[in-house]
């Protein structure tokens, strides 16, 4: 009897294993082409013009354009679009193109996974010199393609999030505004993962659940990508379910961060501080084509953001030095009283000499400066040449202060012959 049950088992598992062999072979696509070596066509794209097609065709686009600092924010893409449902393949060059007609079972499988839509883009590197990809879609319908090159503003937008992310993390991380907001955002965005970490908190050590557990986080991820991948259509068609779901999920994460409240401990507040920057440098390093580029702002923005702490260590180190270095600057040499005067009556005259030769240059305004002296005819005596002092003025001088060198002297007695009676003598002063 015993032998009779094993004999069925036997032959029950032989079946079910030939169903299942039967199952796979049903899901095979026909492949009539596999081995004949026939090459399709394929269609060479150019930036703006539109491609409309139908049924399975292959497209390749050539990247003409080096790469500089000027693409820094721009991005390649490929649009594809068409009223029914196609899937697209995308490979690096011509031959793997051509390799997409061989049966894999790996491709199959790809095949498999691969979700078909009525609307996708292809991202195009800008290193990539050659970029192909083969549309699929259902029956005969017709679709469009169109490549497109253009200054990207969501890159110049993360790029620029990030960078004012890394240099205001500090009083971001003090801020019981940015506390709530984050809180909420991490709520709404990432609600599953938070459920299954807090189920995970609450099931028993070694329990086969945390295989459920692990399911659920990589569900989560996938159900996050799902959800900005098609968030027009959610805000468009299902709005009062969006409108209730963030209602929800952030009443519920602000009273979560209100319960547990802000950061007090300074090391608690320095660890987000860090975190910020971190990932304001992974913004930046994202929203940026060109790797080099992005290194070297990453690195400009380390430097700028520590540039105060160099620059006290080097203070710090100079003023230590200091104290070793018993260097004196050599005191200035004063000038005597004679030397003083001379100078004094030198930069004098020079100064004198250079008020003529303007008053007798072209710019000067004679009327305009007339109508506001005193006295014309004692200027234009001047700008003739005569002293510019009196000799009463002179004399006046003398008695204070003394003649203070041969300059006064020569003042006093340089005048004209036709002022010889006017010249009052005086007495040097003992």
């Amino acid at each position: 009897m015993a032998g009779c049950m094993k004999i069925i088992n036997g032959f029950i598992s032989a079946n079910a294993r030939l169903m299942v062999l039967a199952v796979l072979l049903m899901c095979l696509p026909q492949i009539s082409q596999q081995d004949t070596g026939e090459e399709h066509e394929i269609t060479n794209l150019r930036d703006g013009d539109e491609y409309v097609m139908s049924g399975s065709n292959r497209f390749c686009y050539r990247n003409t354009v080096l790469p500089t600092w000027r693409q820094t924010w721009t991005r390649i893409q490929v649009k594809v679009w068409s009223s029914k449902v196609f899937k697209v393949d995308t490979v690096e060059g011509e031959e793997e193109l051509q390799e997409l007609d061989r049966f894999s079972f790996w491709g199959w499988f790809q095949s498999l996974l691969r979700e078909k839509h009525n609307e996708t883009v292809i991202n195009v590197s800008l290193f990539s010199k050659k970029t192909c990809f083969k549309v699929d879609p259902i029956g005969n319908a017709q679709y469009t393609v169109k490549p497109i090159r253009k200054f990207d503003i969501y890159l110049f937008s993360l790029f620029l999030a990030g960078a004012l992310l890394f240099f205001f993390a500090d009083s971001l991380s003090r801020s019981q505004a940015f506390f709530y907001s984050a809180g909420m955002s991490t709520g709404m965005i990432a609600s599953l993962i938070i459920l299954f970490f807090i189920l995970a908190r609450f099931l028993p050590k070694k329990s086969p659940f945390y295989v459920l557990i692990v399911g659920g986080w990589s569900f989560s991820v996938y159900a996050i990508q799902l959800v900005f991948r098609n968030l027009s259509i959610i805000l468009r068609e299902h709005w009062h379910v969006a409108l209730g779901y963030v209602a929800i999920v952030g009443f519920i994460s602000f009273a979560v961060c209100y319960r547990y409240g802000p950061l007090v401990d300074e090391k608690s507040i320095n660890i987000l501080s860090w975190t910020l920057q971190l990932f304001g440098l992974l913004l930046v390093y994202l929203g940026i084509q060109i790797q080099q580029v992005a290194f070297a702002l990453i690195v400009a923005a380390l430097f700028t953001k520590n540039l105060g702490y160099p620059v006290y260590l080097l203070v710090a180190a100079w003023r230590k030095i200091k104290q070793y270095i018993h260097w004196k600057p050599q005191p200035r040499r004063l000038l005597t009283e004679e030397e003083y005067q001379k100078e004094a009556e030198e930069e004098t005259r020079r100064a004198l000499e250079e008020l003529r030769k303007y008053c007798n240059s072209p710019e000067f305004s004679p009327w305009k400066t007339v109508s506001r002296i005193q006295s014309p005819k004692r200027f234009a005596d001047f700008v003739e040449g005569s002293p510019h002092l009196m000799p009463n003025e002179v004399s006046v001088h003398a008695q204070e202060y003394g003649f203070g060198g041969s300059f006064f002297e020569d003042e006093l007695f340089d005048t004209d012959d036709e002022d010889d009676n006017d010249i009052v003598p005086v007495m040097k002063p003992e």
